[in-house]
């Protein structure tokens, strides 16, 4: 009788030590951002608030005649010092997937600054002397993707993959050494379930560890995003239809889902969203900017979603994240589609790309920039607020912060264990104050940055601000 009530309590005891470890997360090492509530339980006086791309204006103009008033589509890569560009070059409307569409290649040092390298490889009417890497390739130019690929046991002659093609073809595997010189992977498409009428983007990720591939599909007659995976970038699983929660449809022509490179757990998709039916333009207007009849209505914008894989996207912030721009020949159809990646340009700054004035003569990509991990915050006015994150562990022995108060301003972190009690060292009391305007910060506790003693243990983060924003926070 006594071993049955002992092995009964051992039983009690282990369930409710699982109920509770399965509340607790595993933030490991990951740097975490605040585009969901993932880390999130209680905020009182305090906001989690998105941020707006600042306009630097256009980088790169699309005026070879075997680019001209359709290039869209872009893809931005930062291979080791080097940035590569990638787009759709057509200056004729057609249908998709046309023997006009080719794609185009411009690099960078600074991603600023760009030039389009003459490359010899494709002869388009005559001559070599051009920046095409793919040609004569109709369906695949229509909305070649490329991506680097950061799976460690992939191919040094596939460092470079990418997906391209229609319904006709279904997706068609290129891999490349260099992003410039590709070859198919084979012939026939490696994805055939789909419509795939606009940029359809893949990558390798290193949270689920294989790759995915989100494109087009529709729903309830809006344009919106299925999502496939693969071990291999050959034999790819049955879709599986992403849900936007409850917020309602909209068409968004390009998802753009990649992983944040500084927190790849972390996809975030700067979407296109097409509004169809609005016309900002009179047919007169149109016709003096330039702007081929059939892009006269419509209008589209940029906005901010995310996930971290599974078939759900969030999108907390349903305002613009990148409006279009004064001047009304960036009110026309399918102009301000954000390229595909975001990438770092200085050691504070992150920069955006977007395809403006589309279907017009000065078709170009425009610049964008953002502070490091600046896409939202936790964001306090002069009244204090708090904010205390759900129970996780963590590996690591400090605490960094990206952030920036006002001179009036403060940041105050305390340390909670999982009931949410004041751990002895780690208080308010003995928190020391932040104020400042950092990427990295280390948090201190009576002097010492040391939290290795609570490393494997449920701890929470109860953060106290006064007119500040913190944008990020990781386990070193």
């Amino acid at each position: 009788m006594i071993k049955l009530f002992a092995k009964t309590v051992f039983l009690l005891l282990f369930v409710g030590t699982n109920a509770q470890n399965k509340q607790v997360i595993n933030l490991g090492n990951n740097r975490e951002l605040f585009v969901d509530q993932y880390l999130i339980d209680k905020l009182s006086g305090i906001q989690q608030t998105m941020h707006y791309p600042k306009n630097e204006g256009p980088v790169l103009y699309f005026g070879n005649k075997w680019e001209g008033s359709f290039c869209t589509y872009g893809t931005v890569i930062k291979d080791g010092t080097q940035f590569k560009l990638y787009y759709r070059g057509s200056g004729i409307l057609g249908e998709d997937g046309n023997d006009n569409e080719v794609t185009c290649y411009a690099e960078s040092f600074d991603g600023i600054n760009w030039t389009k390298p003459t490359l010899g490889i494709h002869n388009i009417n005559g001559a070599t002397n051009n920046n095409i890497i793919l040609a004569n390739a109709a369906p695949v130019t229509h909305n070649f993707s490329p991506f680097l690929d950061a799976n460690p046991n992939a191919k040094a002659a596939e460092r470079f993959k990418a997906l391209g093609g229609t319904a006709k073809t279904g997706l068609i595997a290129y891999a490349s050494p260099d992003g410039i010189h590709w070859k198919k992977v084979q012939d026939s498409g490696v994805f055939t379930n789909g419509a795939f009428d606009s940029q359809n983007v893949s990558f390798w990720s290193e949270s689920e560890q294989q790759y995915l591939c989100y494109f087009r599909t529709s729903t309830n007659g809006f344009r919106s995003v299925s999502r496939t995976t693969s071990k291999d970038f050959i034999n790819w699983s049955a879709p599986i239809r992403m849900s936007f929660g409850n917020t309602p449809l909209e068409h968004l022509y390009t998802n753009q889902t990649s992983p944040y490179f500084r927190a790849p757990q972390i996809y975030l998709g700067i979407a296109a969203r097409f509004m169809p039916q609005r016309q900002i333009l009179t047919e007169e207007q149109g016709k003096i900017l330039g702007v081929d009849s059939h892009h006269v209505k419509g209008c589209s914008d940029a906005t901010l979603m995310s996930t971290r894989g599974g078939s759900n996207y969030d999108r907390m912030f349903m305002q613009s994240f990148i409006r279009p721009g004064i001047g009304l020949e960036n009110w026309v159809a399918r102009s301000n589609f954000p390229v595909l990646n975001v990438v770092q340009t200085s050691p504070t700054e992150l920069s955006l790309y977007v395809i403006e004035s589309y279907a017009q003569p000065n078709t170009h990509l425009n610049r964008y920039s953002l502070r490091l991990d600046g896409f939202a915050s936790l964001h306090s006015d002069f009244d204090e607020g708090e904010a205390i994150t759900k129970p996780f562990i963590f590996r690591g022995k400090e605490l960094e912060i990206n952030y920036s108060t006002s001179a009036a301003g403060n940041i105050c972190i305390e340390l909670l264990d999982s009931n949410g009690k004041p751990l002895p060292g780690f208080t308010a009391t003995d928190a020391q104050e932040i104020i400042g305007n950092e990427i990295k910060r280390i948090v201190s506790w009576n002097g010492s940055t040391d939290v290795s003693s609570l490393a494997g243990k449920p701890v929470r983060l109860k953060i106290y601000m006064k007119d500040a924003d913190l944008y990020s926070l990781k386990f070193n």
